[in-house]
């Protein structure tokens, strides 16, 4: 995968501290909802686990992607009960 420069921050790069991680507004745009909503479901501790570096919040990737994955998993078992066919 091709990375313009503008787009590699130094905690994306291979080797950095927080290569695994992502901030908050980072996950915010890239869900594309706001860092109101990713703070309100860590309020309600429903949204992906994150960790405070001080003023800072990260998000490991591979819990961000798992926390996904239960989603969708979660919309499967409820099924389509009452939608339109």
């Amino acid at each position: 995968m091709q990375h313009s420069p503008s787009s590699m921050s130094p905690a994306n790069e291979p080797g950095a501290l927080l290569g695994g991680w992502i901030s908050r507004a980072d996950l915010a745009q890239q869900l594309q909802v706001t860092e109101g909503t990713l703070r309100r479901w860590e309020a309600q501790r429903w949204g992906p686990p994150c960790i405070r570096a001080g003023r800072k919040i990260y998000y490991r990737r591979s819990a961000v992607l798992e926390w996904m994955e239960e989603r969708e998993a979660a919309g499967h078992r409820r099924g389509r009960r009452g939608a339109r066919r």
